[in-house]
């Protein structure tokens, strides 16, 4: 893979796996945790300061939820995604951006073509955080805000129940999932965000954390890793019948620490959104 500016970029095992993950699954995560994931979507385009004009880049757009809450506040939104499938969900979606196919750490635009970049999780899905934020501090322009948003750790309680249900079941992460390289990652809490930030070239780095219960039936949340979804998904599926109706049954007892009375969990998440300048 090449950079436009035409400096080569290596493309991770951690890069390549997640290509595998993602493939094919853009209506089955639409289906599951996009709802969750488009929590902090309001607050990301605060952070970026996206407003009419705003000439945005949207990287790891998925179904298109920020490009479309992007376009909605009258910015001029290009929007794209490493996985096909999304790029079509969110090219339907979202009409009025320009949807492409393109991955980090190398995007197919000048330096300094846009005024902001946000990215809603993306950081979670590249082998190479550092040279990612890198890269999108090469393509807005100077004084432009990138912000983004990653899954704190460790996870926050609701965050966590799918893994409790594998890890009760026996379940240990199959050996075609790689974790990143030691030397690519950081500690997911403010102070690591900040400081990945300031390693790629960023200035005024502003953390936060966002707390919030998401509100979903049992069958909602099970259908993504049921389905495959994320990385948790290819572990349940990587097993047999017999150990994932296992993981399954784990699931269902734990969930009811979470169920309201109407029957819906409320599972307490926690995400890292943080700012920072060219």
């Amino acid at each position: 893979m090449v950079a436009s500016g035409g400096v080569p970029v290596a493309v991770t095992v951690f890069d390549e796996s997640e290509r595998q993950i993602w493939a094919g699954r853009a209506a089955a995560y639409a289906r599951s945790f996009a709802r969750l994931c488009a929590h902090p979507v309001p607050r990301l385009l605060d952070a970026a300061s996206v407003g009419p004009g705003v000439r945005l880049l949207d990287v790891g757009t998925g179904p298109g939820t920020v490009a479309v809450a992007a376009c909605a506040r009258g910015a001029t939104v290009t929007a794209v995604d490493a996985e096909a499938s999304m790029v079509e969900l969110a090219g339907r979606a979202a009409p009025a951006a320009d949807v492409r196919i393109a991955a980090l750490p190398g995007l197919p635009f000048s330096e300094g073509e846009f005024d902001a970049v946000v990215g809603n999780f993306v950081l979670n899905h590249v082998g190479r955080p550092k040279a990612a934020l890198t890269e999108l501090r090469r393509v807005v322009r100077p004084g432009g805000w990138i912000a983004l948003t990653i899954w704190a750790a460790p996870p926050a309680a609701g965050q966590a129940l799918l893994g409790r249900a594998v890890h009760a079941a026996g379940v240990a992460r199959p050996s075609h999932l790689p974790s990143l390289a030691p030397e690519d990652d950081f500690p997911r809490d403010e102070r690591g965000l900040a400081d990945l930030l300031g390693s790629a070239g960023l200035r005024d780095a502003v953390p936060g954390t966002l707390r919030w219960d998401h509100r979903a039936s049992a069958e909602e949340w099970w259908s993504g890793p049921a389905a495959g979804v994320a990385s948790i998904g290819q572990v349940v599926q990587s097993q047999t019948p017999g150990k994932r109706a296992e993981i399954r049954r784990h699931f269902e007892a734990l969930a009811s620490e979470f169920a309201d009375d109407d029957g819906m969990l409320a599972l307490p998440h926690a995400a890292l959104l943080a700012r920072a300048r060219r």
